[in-house]
C-alpha cells in the first residue's frame, strides 16, 4: 500500500511550490463558473481560494455573505433556492471583484463512469424508434440545460493536491449539444420536460477506467478483501516494462497477421478485426483510488440532486469483488457529500463478449441492498459486437424514468420484472416478480434464455411459460429443479418484460 501512494512525489512537490508561489487573489471553484447551475431546495456551498485572512463577501439572489479566508480558503453556504430559469449574476468580492453571469437554479445530476457516460452525443448511432442523429441535434436548442465538463486528469495520490478541476458549464445549443454526454442529453431532456426547471450535468468520466479509480483510499482501506486491488496494481505496474518490450519485438509479425486477417474479413464480409496497440501503462488513467482524487474529491460538496453512474465494463470480470466496491463506493460518495442518501441511478451494463453474467448480478443485488437507488436494464438495447453501444436514447431515457420515481417521487413503473422466489411443485418451479406493472410480457412467440438444474447442477434449456404475474419453469431432463436462471451468459437474450415495456434483469435463483 506505501509504495503505491508514495508514487510521482516529485512531481507532486513540484506542483505545490508552483501553487504557492502564485500571488493569490480571490478565486471562485471553477464549478461556479458562468452558466453554471445551481440545486434547488437545499444549502448551497459556494467556496474557492483566496489571501489568507482576507475577507470575502458573496452576493447571489438576494442573500450576502461574509467570510475570512483561513489557511488561503473560503466557504459559505446559500440559504436553499427556489428554482429559477431567469438568469442572475454572483459577485464575489475580496482584494478583487469577480462576477458570474448567467446562473440558472434548478436539479443538478453527477454523472460518472467510463467509457459508455462519457460518450459524446455526436457519436450516436440510433436505430429503432431512436430519433437520427441529425434531427436530435437540429431540436437541441435547451438554454435551461447546461453541462459542467471536466478535463481528463490523472492520478495523484492525495486528494488535496487538486483542489478544482478546471471544468466549463456549458449551455445546450443545436451547435454544441454534440459534446455532452449521450446518456446525459437524453437523460436531461426528458427530466427537463417533465419537471420544467433548469438541469444541470456535472460529467466527469473517463473512458476505460475501473471502479476502484473512483473511491477514495479510506473506503479501499476499510475493506480487508480489497487490498489485493493495490497489490496487483503495483505488480502490473512492475511487469508493464517487459510487457511493452515483448510487444515491440513482435510487433511486426501481429501487423502482418492483421493486415491478412482484415483482407479476409473483408472478402468474407464478416467484421474487422481490431488492430494490434501497444499495451498501456497501468499508470495511464490512474491506479486505485487516482481518479477519486482528481475528479470527484474537488467536487465535493457541490450541491446536486443525485447521481447516475455507468461503469462496469473494466470490472467486467470480477462481479463477487464488484459486490463489495459499488456499495462502498455509494455509500462514501453520500458520506462524503453530506446530502444524506442521494438518488443513485445504476446503468446496468449491456451484452459484450468480456462482461461476465456476474458483473450484472453485482449491480443488481446492489440496488436490492442499498435504498434509494435504482437500476437501468439495456440488454436489450445494447450491440454485441461492439463494447461501445451507440444506441444512446433508450438508456438516457430509462435513466430519467428512474430519476422520477426515486427522485421525484412519480407514481410511475420504472423498471422491468425483477425475479423475487421460486417455488417449487413437482418438476416445475414457479418464479416470482416485482415490477411486474400491468402484467409480464414475452417479445416473440416464446420465453427465451431460461436454464433450469437439480441438485447436480447441470443446466438444461426450459420451457418457461407466463401465467398471471409467475413463470412456470421446467425441463423434462429435470425431474427435482432446484435452481433456474434467465438470461445467464455473456451476451443475454432476455425477451421477458412488463406491459409497459420494460426489460427483464438476468438473473440466477441460486446466488451464491
Amino acid at each position: 500500500m506505501k509504495m503505491f501512494f508514495k508514487k510521482a512525489a516529485l512531481s507532486l512537490f513540484s506542483l505545490v511550490l508552483s501553487v504557492s508561489t502564485m500571488q493569490a487573489k480571490v478565486t471562485p471553484n471553477s464549478l461556479f463558473g458562468n452558466n453554471g447551475v445551481l440545486q434547488q431546495g437545499v444549502e448551497v456551498p459556494v467556496w474557492g481560494t483566496a489571501n489568507d485572512g482576507e475577507e470575502v463577501t458573496v452576493e447571489f439572489a438576494g442573500q450576502k455573505h461574509v467570510v475570512k479566508a483561513t489557511n488561503g480558503k473560503w466557504l459559505i453556504k446559500l440559504k436553499p433556492l427556489k428554482a429559477s430559469a431567469t438568469p442572475q449574476d454572483m459577485l464575489i468580492k475580496g482584494e478583487n471583484t469577480v462576477t458570474i453571469k448567467n446562473i440558472l437554479v434548478g436539479e443538478v445530476w453527477l454523472l460518472s463512469g467510463q467509457s459508455n457516460m462519457a460518450f459524446p452525443l455526436r457519436a450516436i448511432k440510433p436505430i429503432g424508434n431512436s430519433q437520427a442523429l441529425a434531427d436530435v441535434l437540429k431540436e437541441a436548442d435547451y438554454p435551461l440545460i447546461r453541462q459542467f465538463s471536466i478535463p481528463l486528469r490523472k492520478s495523484v495520490t492525495t486528494p488535496e493536491i487538486i483542489k478544482d478541476v478546471n471544468g466549463k458549464w456549458n449551455v445546450c445549443t443545436p451547435t454544441n449539444a454534440g459534446n455532452f454526454s449521450a446518456v446525459g442529453f437524453f437523460f436531461a431532456r426528458d427530466l427537463f420536460k417533465r419537471l420544467n426547471v433548469p438541469i444541470g450535468l456535472i460529467n466527469s468520466s473517463y473512458g476505460g477506467t475501473a471502479i476502484e479509480n473512483w473511491v477514495s483510499k479510506e473506503t479501499l482501506d476499510a475493506f480487508p478483501e480489497l487490498q489485493s486491488i493495490i497489490t496487483n496494481y503495483n505488480k502490473a505496474l512492475k511487469d508493464f516494462p517487459a510487457k511493452l518490450a515483448e510487444y515491440q519485438a513482435n510487433e511486426q509479425k501481429l501487423m502482418a497477421e492483421f493486415k491478412a486477417d482484415s483482407a479476409y474479413a473483408a472478402q468474407q464480409n464478416k467484421p474487422l478485426p481490431r488492430k494490434p496497440a501497444a499495451p498501456m501503462s497501468p499508470a495511464e488513467r490512474g491506479g486505485p483510488t487516482g481518479l477519486y482524487n482528481t475528479m470527484i474529491h474537488p467536487l465535493i460538496p457541490y450541491a446536486m440532486k443525485g447521481s447516475v453512474w455507468y461503469q462496469g465494463e473494466a470490472n467486467g470480470s470480477r462481479g463477487k469483488q464488484y459486490r463489495t466496491l459499488l456499495p462502498a463506493l455509494i455509500n462514501s460518495w453520500r458520506a462524503e457529500w453530506g446530502l444524506g442518501d442521494f438518488p443513485f441511478i445504476i446503468v446496468q451494463i449491456p451484452g459484450w463478449k468480456a462482461h461476465q453474467p456476474e458483473l450484472r448480478e453485482a449491480q443488481l443485488l446492489t440496488w436490492k441492498k442499498i435504498k434509494n437507488t435504482a437500476m437501468t436494464v439495456i440488454t436489450d438495447v445494447d450491440d454485441t459486437l461492439d463494447v461501445h453501444p451507440g444506441n444512446k436514447q433508450p438508456v438516457g431515457e430509462r435513466v430519467a424514468l428512474q430519476a422520477r420515481a426515486i427522485a421525484y417521487q412519480d407514481k410511475i413503473v420504472y423498471a422491468g420484472p425483477v425475479y423475487e422466489s421460486m417455488k417449487i411443485e413437482g418438476n416445475q418451479a414457479i418464479l416470482s416478480f416485482s415490477h411486474v406493472g400491468k402484467g409480464l410480457v414475452v417479445k416473440g412467440t416464446e420465453l427465451k434464455d431460461f436454464i433450469i438444474a437439480g441438485a447436480d447442477k447441470k443446466f438444461y434449456p426450459a420451457k418457461a411459460i407466463i401465467k398471471g404475474d409467475k413463470i412456470i419453469v421446467s425441463a423434462d431432463a429435470v425431474k427435482s429443479p432446484v435452481a433456474v436462471r434467465m438470461g445467464w451468459r455473456i451476451c443475454p437474450e432476455i425477451n421477458l418484460y412488463n406491459k409497459e415495456g420494460l426489460c427483464a434483469t438476468a438473473f440466477r435463483t441460486d446466488v451464491d
